[in-house]
């Protein structure tokens, strides 16, 4: 039975801390009717001398908690400013969130982009 993509759902924007130190969500996948594809990128070439910024990609494995998956720090300006979330491979249950948490320097905006692709079979 060969697996196809059903549906995709395309996020984009851009995003801007509200405050130094706190968390902002930036896309935060739930309640898809199969396993999922999802995948993004973040522009961090806002980023100037001062600047600090965590990004946190979190993963409700049981449907409920998120947990840390990965935490990337950035300070300064970038020479390679695009990060590129990879491809993850979630069960139609699970929940997916990517956050941002400026630390220093001056609010920054942040476009994005995510693609999200429910699996189905032909």
């Amino acid at each position: 039975m060969p697996v196809i993509v059903a549906s995709k759902t395309r996020y984009s924007g851009t995003v801007t801390p509200s405050a130094l130190g706190a968390e902002t969500t930036v896309v935060e996948i739930t309640g898809q009717t199969d396993d999922y594809i999802v995948e993004g990128y973040l522009d961090l070439s806002a980023l100037a001398s001062g600047d600090v910024l965590e990004v946190r990609e979190y993963i409700a494995v049981d449907g409920v908690n998120y947990r840390i998956l990965y935490r990337y720090s950035f300070s300064g300006a970038q020479s390679e400013p695009v990060l590129r979330l990879h491809a993850k491979t979630l069960l139609y249950s699970m929940k997916y969130k990517v956050t941002i948490v400026q630390t220093a320097g001056t609010l920054r905006s942040f476009p994005y982009g995510f693609l999200v692709e429910v699996l189905g079979t032909a």
